[in-house]
C-alpha cells in the first residue's frame, strides 16, 4: 500500500487530507510540524508527501531540503503561498508539484497519483525502457521516434531533448528555468519565448487538440507537465 506523509498543522484540513486518502486505501502518516515529520520519513519511509510550507517550527522549504538528503519519494506542496517566485522556489528546491489552497480533493488526489505512478515499480520500468503510450501517440525516447495512427511523427532535434526532459520527469512540474537550461543552455535561463514557441509546435504535433492539451500542460509562470 501507498503511504503518505501529510506535513500540515491545520486540523481540520489534514482530518480532511486523513478522510479522502485513507477512503482510497493509502496509508496516512501526519506530522504538524517539520521536526515530526523528519522523524516519521526517517522511521517511516513515504511513498509521498503532501507538504505545508508554512509550519510552526521551520520553513518548509527547510524541510524539503532535509527530506531530499535521503528521500526520493514525490513531495507536492500544498500552500496558500501563491506568487510565482514563492512557487518556483520550492520547485527548484525539491518540490514535484505545487498546489495552491484552496484547492479541489479531486485535483489533489489526481496530482498524487501521477506522482505516485511516476516513481512506483510500473511507471519506473516504464522510464527505464524508455517508451511511453497515450492514446493518441507514442514516444520511444531511445529509438528516437514517435508515431501516431501508425505514422511516424517528425520531431526536430530540440523538440526530441524538450519531450525527453518533460517525458523522464513525468507528472512533475518542471521549471521554465530548468527546462530552458536542460535544452538550450545556461545563458538562455530566462528567454521563456523559447519554451512558447517549442511548446506550440510540439502541442501541434502530438496533441489531438492543441488548444486544449491533455499531455503537454502548462502551469501559468512556473513550468510545465507531460501527463499520461
Amino acid at each position: 500500500m501507498t503511504r503518505v506523509l501529510v506535513v500540515e498543522d491545520e486540523p481540520q484540513l489534514v482530518r480532511a487530507l486523513e478522510i479522502n486518502l485513507r477512503a482510497r486505501k493509502y496509508v496516512v502518516d501526519a506530522a504538524p510540524d517539520g521536526a515530526t515529520a523528519l522523524r516519521l520519513a526517517a522511521t517511516s519511509p513515504p511513498d509521498a508527501v503532501l507538504l505545508d510550507l508554512g509550519l510552526p517550527d521551520m520553513d518548509g522549504l527547510d524541510v524539503m531540503k532535509t527530506l531530499r538528503r535521503f528521500s526520493r519519494a514525490p513531495i507536492l506542496v500544498v500552500s496558500a503561498r501563491n506568487t510565482s517566485d514563492e512557487k518556483v522556489a520550492a520547485l527548484d528546491a525539491g518540490a514535484d508539484d505545487y498546489i495552491t489552497k484552496p484547492f479541489s480533493m479531486d485535483e489533489l488526489l489526481a496530482r498524487l497519483r501521477a506522482a505516485t505512478r511516476r516513481t512506483g515499480p510500473e511507471g519506473q520500468a516504464e522510464q527505464e525502457q524508455g517508451v511511453v503510450t497515450t492514446k493518441g501517440f507514442t514516444i520511444d525516447l531511445l529509438a528516437k521516434k514517435a508515431k501516431s495512427g501508425g505514422k511516424d511523427i517528425r520531431l526536430t532535434p530540440t523538440e526530441w531533448h524538450l519531450v525527453e526532459v518533460l517525458v523522464r520527469n513525468r507528472g512533475r512540474l518542471v521549471t521554465q528555468r530548468e527546462l530552458l537550461q536542460e535544452v538550450w543552455g545556461p545563458s538562455y535561463r530566462t528567454q521563456s519565448n523559447y519554451l512558447r514557441v517549442y511548446m506550440a509546435q510540439l502541442r501541434r504535433k502530438l496533441e489531438a487538440d492543441p488548444s486544449h492539451p491533455r499531455y503537454l500542460i502548462t502551469a501559468p509562470g512556473m513550468g510545465y507537465r507531460f501527463e499520461v
